[in-house]
């Protein structure tokens, strides 16, 4: 095994087959904003549980066994909240993580949901305790403390195929990234301080699970629960289903 400071930052990123499971989801981000500049959203083209494109699904298709497991999880069950996490920065990103302008390597694009995703983020980075610590010192290059540790990803640098745009867009689940440590390998003897580090942020983030409109659509006449209906608010070009 290498030391953490001998190990550079794609050590581990790639599977057996040579995939970066970070990037192996289906973009369906090129999709929506084709038919978005075509006028055919909602009425054509849907704005949420947007479908996986067909060559994606195809045997030859350069899709690992993890991300299509990962993916059948997430239709199997209907998870609203999410967090990735990461190491090599001290930062916490939200979707998209997909330049809108497909040439260019860093661009705000933000989601429909863009104040909810900035409180989701910023709920983790204030009480993460190397994010919110009075001496913290940048990573590397990016002064990301001036930013309150937060940055939509596309803004940070672009990525096709994210685990949280296809999330967002494929699902009902809301999902952020999380940079825990600017060492990507940190020692045995530094995880209980990681830990402590994260461990109010975590409970934080999932207690924000119980913000928003919650309750359960019933068929006026039978009281039955209704599955799949789709609510929409008004301003907000994403709808959620039940």
């Amino acid at each position: 095994s290498q030391g953490s400071e001998l190990a550079g930052w794609a050590m581990g990123r790639w599977t057996y087959e040579g995939i970066d499971l970070n990037h192996n989801f289906a973009d369906l981000n090129t999709a929506l904003w084709d038919a978005e500049d075509n006028d055919l959203v909602p009425h054509e083209f849907p704005n949420h549980y947007i479908p996986i494109p067909e060559y994606y699904t195809l045997a030859n298709a350069t899709v690992a066994p993890e991300t299509r497991a990962v993916i059948a999880w997430m239709q199997r069950f209907p998870f609203v909240l999410s967090a990735n996490l990461h190491g090599g920065e001290l930062v916490v990103t939200y979707p998209f993580d997909m330049t809108r302008t497909y040439w260019k390597a860093q661009e705000l694009t933000p989601t429909p949901d863009d104040g909810v995703f900035r409180w989701l983020a910023t709920v983790y980075a204030t009480a993460n305790l190397a994010m919110a610590s009075g001496d913290r010192r940048r990573c590397h290059y990016d002064d990301f403390a001036r930013l309150g540790n937060v940055i939509n990803g596309a803004n940070w640098h672009t990525v096709a195929g994210s685990m949280n745009d296809f999330s967002y867009l494929h699902t009902n689940c809301f999902e952020i990234t999380v940079e825990l440590s600017c060492d990507k390998f940190p020692h045995a003897s530094e995880l209980p301080q990681e830990w402590e580090n994260n461990r109010e942020s975590l409970l934080l983030f999932m207690e924000q699970v119980h913000r928003g409109i919650k309750g359960v659509v019933r068929d006026s006449d039978t009281e039955q629960g209704i599955p799949n209906a789709i609510i929409s608010v008004d301003g907000i070009n994403h709808d959620v289903r039940t």
